[in-house]
């Protein structure tokens, strides 16, 4: 399949890197970061996306999606794919869906979770929003880049999924670091904390799999001095999304709004920038309760 690749970062390297190793015809751009093996170097993202079946964007926001999808659209083939594994705005995934149906071409969204170690390892969830048609033709290669897509609905569908999953992860994970903070002050041992935690009804992705006690459960981000496996700022970015979300229709989330409070006081005004999103937890044990 020939395939176009817009955003070469973190994440879209090593996916596009997975695609050009199975064998597909794989042409990149990015403004900053290189094309990765096997990936042929566009000089432009529409250079890129001309003549694609597929044209696969890692993006930072909904506002570059948007700019982007003005430049690539117009040099897409009819019937061709854009199918944008980003995290945005719903509004913004949904606009874009319309503007290349209305360009006679298909669009998915399809934001992804699992990370670096995921996008590297093949090893990504997919979430993805758009028609079964579309779905249909860029499924194989979701399945080289992932271990899992759900079709979870109609345009921007994927990006609800993302949005509503973060807003667990980010409160969950805060309030995991809140009940370490609890325990060390109770005197109660870490180690212990996780024994019972974990194979009790406090079970919880941030505990088990990506415990913010170093030392504690399976390797994580805390036993490499927070460095990031997901950044606050990214936490903090999908926060906001899923606020916006909400007032965009009316839901009362509360618990996600107090998260959103947390990451941003940690991320703007603290030292949380560059660090893990799980760093909440040494911020948390310096502190007393105010």
């Amino acid at each position: 399949m020939k395939i176009g690749f817009i955003g070469l970062g973190n994440m879209g390297g090593p996916m596009a890197a997975n695609l050009a190793r199975a064998g597909h015809q794989v042409t990149g751009f990015d403004l900053t970061a290189p094309c990765p093996e096997g990936v042929v170097k566009a000089a432009s993202a529409a250079e890129a996306a001309t003549g694609a079946e597929v044209v696969l964007t890692m993006l930072p926001n909904g506002a570059i999606l948007r700019a982007v999808a003005d430049e690539v659209i117009p040099a897409m083939a009819a019937g061709a794919v854009l199918c944008d594994c980003s995290t945005v705005d719903v509004d913004s995934a949904r606009a874009v869906a319309d503007q290349a149906q209305a360009a006679g071409q298909q669009a998915l969204d399809a934001p992804v979770s699992g990370g670096v170690g995921g996008a590297t390892g093949g090893t990504l969830t997919f979430m993805v929003g758009g028609s079964d048609a579309a779905f249909a033709i860029v499924r194989p290669l979701f399945e080289l880049m992932g271990q899992k897509a759900v079709h979870c609905g109609a345009a921007g569908a994927g990006q609800a999924a993302k949005i509503c999953n973060n807003m667990i992860l980010g409160a969950t994970m805060a309030v995991t670091c809140e009940a370490f903070a609890l325990a060390d002050k109770l005197g109660l041992d870490r180690q212990k904390m996780f024994d019972v935690v974990s194979t009790s009804s406090g079970y919880s992705w941030s505990m088990n799999a990506y415990c913010p006690a170093p030392g504690i459960g399976p390797q994580s981000p805390a036993d490499n001095d927070y460095k990031p496996g997901f950044a606050a700022e990214l936490m903090l970015k999908d926060l906001r999304l899923s606020q916006q979300a909400a007032e965009a229709v009316d839901a009362d989330t509360p618990i996600g709004a107090r998260a959103t409070a947390l990451y941003a006081d940690f991320v703007e005004r603290e030292d949380g920038k560059g660090r893990d999103f799980s760093a909440l937890l040494p911020r948390l044990s310096g502190r007393g309760r105010s």
